[in-house]
């Protein structure tokens, strides 16, 4: 089956260029929507994907309709290759069903693996700089030496409690456990 969607971006414009490009194109079911490329909310899309099942062609008038940013939309690409769904847009002349759009499909995969990969080389390399620089990252310590060795006293003394210890220094017993070292 193919199903269709179209989406414009304000009230103003409409959508009889996508619905009459989508109908051409024998989509038996077409989804409409008035939302943002911005937004996130987009309620009509959710739906069309729900309906959406393996062996099914998605068509969209323009690969903009569907994905906000290059990178949404190769997630959701993705997703559909994974349920085995077809993809089409009609203006770049993208079909999954062809050899062509297969290949452009698996370029916007690569292009992604791509870009995740530099965003992970240029992580590593800025945490490398700041180690070199003294710093470290991660979340900061709760104790400082001095509350630690406090702890560890009461925990000796065995006088206080240690869900007061717990209350006192604003963490949990397990935080004590694991850095001041059980009570004997």
């Amino acid at each position: 089956m193919r199903i269709g969607y179209a989406r414009v971006s304000t009230d103003d414009q409409t959508l009889d260029l996508q619905r009459d490009a989508l109908k051409l194109m024998n989509c038996t079911e077409i989804y409409e929507e008035y939302a943002s490329g911005r937004s996130a909310a987009r309620p009509q899309l959710e739906v069309c994907l729900r309906a959406l099942r393996a062996g099914d062609t998605l068509v969209v008038w323009r690969l903009d309709r569907l994905g906000r940013s290059l990178k949404d939309l190769i997630e959701l690409t993705a997703a559909l290759r994974t349920r085995q769904i077809e993809f089409e847009s009609l203006t770049e002349h993208i079909d999954t069903n062809s050899p062509t759009g297969r290949l452009v499909f698996h370029l916007f995969g690569a292009l992604a693996e791509f870009e995740r990969n530099l965003i992970r080389e240029r992580t590593m390399a800025g945490l490398k700089a700041a180690r070199a620089r003294g710093r470290s990252g991660g979340r900061p310590k709760k104790l400082s030496v001095k509350d630690l060795r406090t702890i560890q006293a009461l925990l000796k003394s065995g006088d206080v409690p240690i869900v007061t210890i717990a209350e006192q220094f604003g963490i949990s017993r397990s935080t004590i456990y694991r850095n001041a070292g059980k009570p004997s």
